[in-house]
């Protein structure tokens, strides 16, 4: 059964909007997409919050398919994901959460 994974984060603070997402595109995505376990991966940058003027609470939304967790555990306990996964908790605060579909 597929599971989905939610990462909701903000940019820590001097860290470059514009060099973050270079980040994600060239590095982030490619490498998430390529490994066996995931079915798909995106990043998306929120934009307004609806209803309000407020500004949305975080600034950026990942979803992660993961076809199969225990493989999944294998691919990110991979040197090269390590090293991913680090330089993201260098520019991001983030919250992951594992998520069931309903129905």
């Amino acid at each position: 059964m597929a599971t989905r994974i939610i990462a909701l984060f903000n940019l820590k603070p001097g860290i470059d909007r514009a060099a973050y997402e270079e980040w994600a595109r060239s590095t982030d995505l490619p490498i998430v997409n390529g490994l066996a376990s995931i079915k798909e991966f995106a990043v998306f940058r929120t934009v307004v919050t609806m209803g309000s003027e407020a500004p949305p609470p975080y600034q950026y939304i990942e979803i992660i398919d993961v076809a199969d967790m225990d493989a999944f555990g294998r691919d990110i306990a991979t040197e090269t994901m390590q090293k991913v996964a680090a330089q993201f908790q260098d520019m991001a605060d983030v919250t992951f959460i594992l998520t069931d579909k309903l129905g």
